[in-house]
């Protein structure tokens, strides 16, 4: 049965309204944006002009007869939906919808599919944007499988259906084709949604750094301008495509004819640089939507840096952008830079066009971003494309990391983040991209999380050892300041990785040769070879030293110095010689302390093909070899991390998702506002993940005690179970071994004159456990950064001294086991001081288990196991604390494609 035969039902006038995260602005496949949202009652008229836009194979497609237009039934129906059994979604661009999805539950679980696509939109990805947004909005309606119903002729559409990722099952009937598909977000269907995100955004920013036409609105004739530096960079910079420049007031600027309007602008126009006031940049981006113009940057500040006023006309900037179809970078940025010889791009408010290089650059701030420049071209170390972002309110890092995984030219990425917006996603993106190509951050405001005036992000509620665990499970190189960065990339665009920890040192002078070693050893590397050469060491004596080194099996690295001898004549230009020759020539990286300079001297410069300043084999110098060795360790962790084999999500057995689900739906049915579980909810949420909770009996009386004791079987525990109890160094909330009545009557009396207000203690009895190492696991739901989670020892001393480790689920194999080693309490573990080694292999299962619930059950708002025992037979989960609430917003990272918001905003219209 086709919809168009379906029963009209009645919607109750008191339907409840959507959940307000359907409503997203979205990519499609060739980079421009559009905006998805569910449908509304009002939007007869939208679906009216839409119907007549549409082709009459496109509606014979969808309806499998000729219907030319839409009766006032259908308009009721199709626009009538109460978003629980009949949800249609929308797709609009300028504010004209252009395609239709929507679903109507048939039976409990079991819905059908369509689509309608303006036949001039068909081929962007627009079918499987709605397939995806349509699949998760079912999914938290309860809907478990789809059937489409498509004629065979209807290629196009069947694709949409079978390259979604679903396991789809096909019947032939009547002429029709019966496609059959389950929903659910399986790693297959995930990853495809992945790809098209990345090609989509790939496409957007490809279009902003290879442009054919450049427009600069606001050009000035005065030299004191923004808009006058904006030309002027852009011709002294060489750029190969054309150049427009806007000024409704001149005829002419800089000997270039000004086009009043970017309209009058002959032929395309792909990115325009804006620097008007901030109030007329409304009106300049519908000026070029008009003109289909791909993005704009927005060089022009007095938004949400200023106050609450600037940030309501930023939420309008990107709205509107967005509605039209154009990518935004800024506001407030400095501009943009592609060196490729083929585009010579320097759209920004920065005089100095780097050298061509491997790295890409990315930062935030555009009164640092002309500082980073000036450092780039000082050190001879090249980019390939710069971004300096502004408030960062559409186009952001995760963009230019999908942009900097295809573009061959970048090797190296270099990032300064002052927010991160969306940080689930940007460490799936950065453990992608870190496995071909290493990822350099500076993240300022580490320690207070705190977030710029003006950036469009929440802030961080996760603990900052959280976001650093996160950064290092990504691969990421984080350091502690732009030297640090520089440090670090000039090697990794330089030199190959090391493949190992163990490095030779050679110099010529004794004192820094000692200083070397000291830095590598603070820093877990192995000095495995030292070569003193002494003052008069020559330049044969240095290329025999740096050969032995690098063929040494031994020897992973080199660190090389060099003082300049008294008296040597042309002894720097020699062994300068030397050490590009050494360099250019070795699979093994080298480091340099020569001569006291930064960066990569011209003297230990290697010639590159691809016209960068320094090439593969040039030897980075160091102004201070404890420089030069923290940079080396930096690459090394990140050479281990690279090799490290990759290991999939590892499917848990002996748990029922279904039932964990069913159990927290059912919590919030009846508390709305979430509440805290019982022992028994929190018993069977467990179970379901293959997690044992210990039998816990609450006693509040000595009889209870007694009697508790007796179920048990005795051998059984007293304790108070508080939180101002729970840590108590002395253990004195704790009666142990308790076998008799007599002995619980003894163990009650004692333990309720040592506790002050007994009453409120939360006395519990349990079986007496095998004895074990005391751990912790806990769980939390962070409103941005999703689920977060961490291991320890138990105990007071773990507080103090905060030694915990954390890791955002899910996780590895090898996550579970770097958690419980990185510890500095670890050793406990594995056998201190001739202690039984525990059951490591089934507490890194424990802890895998606690990440996977916490990972499909973003309504656990959090999660403890405050007393695990880590014994040699196993583990013993003594207690938990678990509380549930509702999904106020989805995670960041949910199953479907969507731009990142501003905090608070409503999406337009």
């Amino acid at each position: 049965m086709t919809e168009a035969d379906a029963p009209v039902e009645q919607v109750a006038t008191t339907t409840p309204p959507p959940p307000r995260h359907w409503e997203a602005d979205v990519l499609l496949r060739d980079g421009r944006t559009a905006h998805i949202r569910p449908m509304q009652p009002e939007d007869r008229e939208l679906l009216v002009d839409f119907y007549a836009r549409v082709s009459d194979q496109s509606k014979y497609y969808r309806f499998f007869s000729p219907m030319p237009e839409l009766s006032e039934r259908d308009l009721d129906r199709f626009t009538t939906v109460d978003h629980r059994d009949r949800v249609a979604l929308i797709l609009l661009v300028a504010g004209h919808m252009i395609a239709v999805g929507r679903y109507d539950v048939i039976r409990p679980g079991y819905a059908e599919v369509a689509f309608l696509v303006e036949d001039r939109h068909q081929g962007r990805g627009i079918g499987q944007l709605l397939l995806e947004h349509l699949a998760q909005a079912g999914r938290e309606r309860g809907v478990e499988e789809f059937v489409a119903e498509v004629l065979p002729d209807n290629q196009a559409m069947i694709h949409t259906f079978k390259d979604a990722g679903y396991q789809v099952k096909s019947a032939f009937e009547d002429g029709v084709m019966e496609l059959v598909f389950r929903i659910d977000p399986t790693d297959t269907a995930i990853g495809v949604m992945e790809q098209r995100e990345h090609r989509a955004e790939y496409a957007s920013i490809e279009r902003f750094f290879s442009p054919r036409s450049v427009a600069i609105i606001g050009a000035s004739r005065r030299q004191d301008t923004i808009g006058q530096a904006l030309v002027r960079h852009l011709v002294l910079g060489n750029f190969t495509g054309r150049i427009h420049v806007v000024n409704p007031s001149a005829d002419s600027v800089s000997g270039m004819p000004a086009w009043k309007s970017v309209g009058e602008i002959p032929g395309e126009v792909d990115v325009a640089i804006v620097a008007v006031p901030a109030e007329s940049v409304q009106d300049v981006v519908l000026d070029c939507a008009a003109k289909g113009v791909h993005g704009l940057v927005v060089i022009s500040s007095g938004f949400a840096e200023t106050g609450e006023e600037g940030r309501m006309r930023q939420r309008r900037l990107v709205g509107l952008s967005r509605s039209y179809g154009l990518r935004l970078i800024g506001p407030n940025a400095l501009g943009i830079i592609n060196t490729d010889p083929d585009v010579q791009l320097n759209a920004s408010l920065s005089s100095v066009m780097p050298p061509r290089g491997r790295a890409g650059f990315f930062c935030q701030s555009g009164a640092l971003g002309s500082a980073i420049l000036e450092k780039v071209q000082n050190r001879g170390l090249g980019l390939t494309t710069f971004v300096s972002a502004g408030n960062r309110a559409d186009v952001s890092g995760n963009d230019l990391l999908q942009y900097w995984e295809e573009d061959d030219a970048t090797e190296v990425v270099l990032l300064y983040l002052e927010s991160i917006g969306n940080p689930r996603k940007f460490s799936r993106i950065a453990r992608r991209v870190s496995r071909r190509k290493p990822i350099v951050a500076v993240r300022s405001g580490r320690s207070s999380q705190g977030v710029p005036m003006g950036h469009a992000v929440r802030k961080i509620g996760a603990p900052p050892e959280a976001v650093d665990a996160m950064f290092r499970q990504a691969g990421i190189i984080q350091v502690e300041s732009l030297e640090e960065m520089f440090d670090v990339a000039q090697l990794l665009a330089h030199q190959p990785l090391p493949r190992g920890r163990r490095v030779a040192i050679v110099g010529n002078s004794d004192a820094l040769g000692l200083l070397a070693a000291d830095a590598a050893n603070s820093v877990g590397l192995v000095v495995n070879r030292q070569e003193a050469l002494g003052a008069d060491a020559l330049a044969e004596d240095f290329e025999d030293a740096l050969d032995a080194a690098i063929d040494d099996p031994e020897v992973d690295a080199v660190v090389a110095i060099f003082i300049p001898p008294l008296n040597v004549a042309g002894a720097r230009e020699q062994v300068a010689n030397v050490l590009a020759a050494v360099g250019e020539q070795s699979d093994k990286p080298i480091v340099s302390t020569f001569l006291g300079t930064e960066g990569v001297p011209e003297l230990l410069r290697v010639p590159d093909v691809a016209g960068s300043s320094a090439g593969r084999g040039s030897v980075p110098s160091y102004p201070a070899v404890e420089a030069a060795v923290r940079a080396m360790a930096h690459v090394v962790e990140y050479a281990v991390w690279v090799r490290q084999p990759q290991t999939a999500v590892a499917e848990l057995g002996s748990h029922d998702r279904d039932d964990a689900r069913h159990l927290v739906n059912e919590l919030l049915m009846n508390h709305p506002e979430g509440r805290d579980l019982d022992f028994v909810e929190q018993h069977r949420l467990l179970a379901a993940y293959g997690i044992n909770l210990w039998d816990t009996y609450a006693v509040e009386t000595l009889d209870e005690a007694t009697t508790a004791g007796e179920a048990l079987g005795w051998d059984v525990v007293l304790k108070a179970t508080a939180d101002h109890l729970r840590d108590r160094p002395d253990l004195a909330h704790v009666w142990r071994n308790i076998d008799s009545a007599d002995e619980m009557a003894d163990a009650w009396s004692s333990l309720n004159t040592l506790i002050t207000d007994p009453d409120k203690a939360g006395f519990v009895v349990q079986r007496n456990a095998a004895p074990g190492v005391p751990v912790t696991i806990s769980t939390m739901e962070d409103p941005l950064f999703g689920p977060v989670l961490s291991f320890g020892v138990g105990g007071p001393l773990t507080e103090l001294l905060g030694d915990r480790a954390f890791r955002i689920p899910p996780l590895a194999d090898h996550d579970a086991q770097d958690m419980v080693r990185e510890i500095r309490a670890s050793p406990l573990l594995f056998g201190y001081r001739g202690s039984e080694i525990v059951d490591v292999a089934e507490l890194e299962q424990l802890v895998r288990r606690v990440s996977q619930l916490q990972h499909d059950l973003p309504q656990v708002r959090s999660l403890q196991l405050p007393l695990v025992l880590a014994g040699a037979e196993g583990v013993t989960v003594l207690g938990a604390q678990v509380r549930v609430e509702p999904v106020k917003d989805p995670r960041s990272d949910w199953f479907v494609r969507r731009l990142s918001t501003m905090p608070g905003d409503t999406l337009p219209d």
